[in-house]
């Protein structure tokens, strides 16, 4: 069956679909599986899709959309699975703004229910020149592989106590402090669930090469893809001949999407240039300084986020925690500037001109 959709999530990006999609009655339901949506009902909040090119649009009822199945564990969000079976005609929901879909079983009161989505098939490619014969679309097509470049380069793990602690900002921030002082800069988002938005603010913020998860054909991450993700996306920046890597951890260091496998991971770690914790208050300012230290040997160098927002914050950072502080928002450049003090020993005098 052929039909024409209104909006295509961006997490099925590496697909380059068009508004013309071919469906197949059949559905795998498996993770990744690229599938198209009629949407039931509206919303006033949590209405939106991101497309393939970061551009939000509003989802309204009857649109057509074309996504992807998958899993979200956001505690100010959607929680939800992929069902053991999807079939034609039944309805799951919109999980997050990317465009993954699943069925939920439970979400914040903050972003309300999730939109219903009613399954008309899954999406069918045609990878051989001039073939009718389709293959179930999945987000692994095009995806990065990962290349043999040994990553040289210093790495800045941004990491948090909790999804909306900060981290893009202070990533950003960072990013942007690099670039004006002349390094050729990575912006990765490692963790999470799809979505453009983030590495977007990264490249806005001057990085040259901007990489995350679902680039390396995955709709969310968890214990048994985080490192392995991180991994591949580090060695395609590395093959970008980048001098530094800004690399952003979806969710939080207890969190449910991997984080903690990157942590561990002891090959990751020796690539740190800096450790940034984004914290959204002082006291998950102070738990996740002594919780990096004592489980996972990881000092870290500098605290940010909503806990740093005003004087108060940086000082119980700064004289309790013992750890520098520095707010995104309100102090971007100081911010920047320690991270360059920080890597100054590893990145020598910029190269771009």
């Amino acid at each position: 069956m052929k039909v024409f959709v209104d909006k295509v999530g961006s997490v099925t990006r590496n697909l380059g679909l068009g508004r013309t999609v071919h469906l197949a009655p059949e559905v795998k339901a498996e993770e990744g599986a690229v599938v198209a949506v009629r949407i039931h009902g509206e919303k006033s909040v949590y209405n939106q899709l991101e497309d393939p090119h970061g551009r939000l649009v509003t989802l309204h009822a009857g649109d057509i959309v074309v996504g992807a199945l998958g899993h979200r564990n956001a505690l100010h969000g959607y929680e939800g699975v992929v069902p053991e079976s999807v079939t034609v005609g039944q309805r799951l929901h919109v999980l997050n703004m990317g465009g993954v879909i699943g069925k939920c079983t439970s979400h914040n009161p903050g972003v309300g229910t999730p939109f219903e989505a009613e399954v008309l098939g899954q999406v069918l490619e045609f990878p051989e020149l001039m073939s009718r014969t389709g293959q179930p679309a999945h987000v692994t097509s095009g995806a990065l592989k990962g290349t043999s470049t040994p990553v040289k380069c210093p790495v800045v793990f941004v990491v948090g106590t909790c999804m909306n602690a900060g981290k893009t900002y202070a990533a950003s921030a960072m990013v942007r402090t690099l670039a004006q002082a002349g390094y050729r800069v990575g912006g990765a988002k490692l963790t999470g669930v799809s979505l453009m938005r983030d590495t977007l603010s990264m490249q806005d913020s001057g990085a040259d090469v901007v990489m995350d998860f679902t680039d390396a054909g995955v709709v969310c991450t968890g214990p048994r893809t985080g490192a392995r993700v991180a991994r591949v996306l580090f060695s395609e920046l590395a093959a970008e001949n980048v001098d530094v890597i800004v690399a952003e951890t979806g969710d939080g260091i207890m969190g449910e999407y991997g984080v903690q496998g990157i942590l561990a991971d002891a090959e990751l770690r020796s690539l740190a240039g800096a450790w940034v914790l984004c914290a959204n208050d002082p006291v998950g300012a102070a738990g996740g300084v002594r919780h990096l230290r004592e489980t996972y040997g990881i000092d870290v160098d500098m605290v940010a986020g909503p806990a740093t927002d005003n004087a108060v914050g940086v000082r119980f950072v700064e004289q309790v925690v013992g750890i520098p502080a520095r707010n995104a928002r309100a102090n971007a450049a100081a911010l920047g500037g320690l991270i360059l003090e920080k890597l100054a020993p590893k990145l020598g005098a910029g190269r771009k001109s």
